[in-house]
């Protein structure tokens, strides 16, 4: 039977990324499939900052095809259930409010429910997409659906024109003007152009310095937030917005931050896209880009298993074995394995690593879109 309409929960935790995932997500749904789509967030002030036109002060609204709604996960919070969509998704985990769940229980027919995880490259993924689990009180059961790299896994959210709009926006000088008239930067011709979207990062004053002192010129863009805040304590002068600061070789941009539909193109632009969490570094394989991944940090480096998983996927796609140890022993440093980013080391290999992505998300498509995976699980557990 098919599946016309879902309902997707997402607590913001880490600022963007859940919501990142979950707002792409919801849209893909709503306009590539048309089905009817309920996203309820509990802070739509970091929402706003991926979908600026989003009002903030309402409880109900509709924007890019979908309805979002506000509600608050904590225990006990009031919470008026309406009647369930046709699947039901629990992001990373969050949690169903308990009048929620009722309703599902209480529908005619029970809606598909499922957890979509957080994504990893980890071997152990394949083996756990897809498992049930009964709820113990209620005649539902809930299923884990993983994102992944791997066959046997929910793939990764890819639009359907992505690949598309990418080559247009490459082939027109025009779009590229306008895109850095939209962050009010202007690059140097003859430099590296590097995206710099990251947390705070130990390793970012060394990169600085090298990139200062580099044989060849770099111009980093980087948007508000964490990492601008960062740069800007290393300039000793802030970095808005429009400005513009010249230290040796290295330009830095500051840039706003953009909607979730303009960053794609900034990816597109640059020669190398240094990204963070989950939804950046998505994109950023559909960028054709090398891309220096800075993964959320967890207790116990508990983050450095899931970062060389990918790295020995990665490592099996044709990347040439010089180019491979650049890439791997930059992450390394950037992601607290100790010693310092070697620029000029990963520089060189640039052309060998962008020949290697596009290897690289070539084979992933083989795995299908995540919005669609999702879809033809859901009409398959229909009862």
């Amino acid at each position: 039977m098919p599946i016309r309409s879902w309902d997707i929960f997402c607590t913001v935790i880490d600022n963007f990324g859940d919501i990142g995932v979950c707002w792409r997500l919801a849209r893909q749904l709503a306009q590539e499939h048309g089905h009817a789509v309920r996203l309820w967030v509990d802070d739509l002030q970091s929402f706003a900052r991926l979908a600026p036109e989003l009002d903030t002060g309402a409880a109900h609204q509709r924007l890019s095809g979908v309805e979002i709604r506000t509600w608050q996960p904590a225990p006990g919070a009031p919470f008026t259930a309406p009647a369930p969509h046709d699947a039901v998704i629990e992001a990373f985990a969050c949690h169903l409010p308990e009048p929620f769940l009722q309703a599902m229980a209480a529908a005619p027919r029970k809606p598909v429910w499922l957890n979509l995880e957080y994504l990893s490259a980890e071997d152990w993924v394949a083996e756990h997409h897809a498992m049930a689990s009964p709820h113990p009180r209620l005649p539902l059961t809930k299923y884990f659906f993983f994102p992944g790299f791997a066959r046997g896994t929910g793939g990764l959210l890819r639009e359907s024109m992505i690949g598309a709009s990418r080559q247009a926006f490459l082939e027109s000088p025009a779009a590229h003007a306008t895109l850095w008239h939209r962050l009010g930067a202007r690059p140097r011709p003859q430099a590296v152009k590097a995206s710099l979207f990251a947390y705070a990062n130990p390793a970012l004053p060394a990169l600085l310095e090298q990139w200062r002192n580099s044989d060849v010129p770099v111009d980093c863009f980087v948007p508000q937030g964490l990492a601008a805040t960062q740069v800007g304590q290393w300039l000793g002068s802030t970095l808005e917005p429009g400005t513009s600061h010249a230290r040796g070789n290295l330009v830095l941009h500051g840039i706003p931050f953009v909607r979730q539909e303009h960053y794609d193109e900034l990816l597109w632009a640059c020669d190398v896209n240094f990204v963070r969490g989950e939804d950046s570094f998505v994109r950023a394989h559909w960028a054709v880009r090398p891309m220096i991944w800075q993964i959320y940090p967890q207790d116990d480096d508990a983050h450095h298993v899931k970062l060389d998983a990918w790295l020995t996927r990665f490592s099996r796609s044709g990347v040439t074995p010089e180019a491979f140890a650049a890439l791997r022993d930059f992450w390394h440093a950037w992601n607290g394995y100790g010693g310092t980013p070697h620029w000029a080391a990963l520089q060189a290999q640039l052309p060998a690593l962008g020949a290697g992505a596009d290897r690289w998300q070539r084979q992933l498509q083989h795995l299908g879109d995540l919005a669609a995976n999702l879809v033809d699980f859901g009409e398959n557990r229909v009862k």
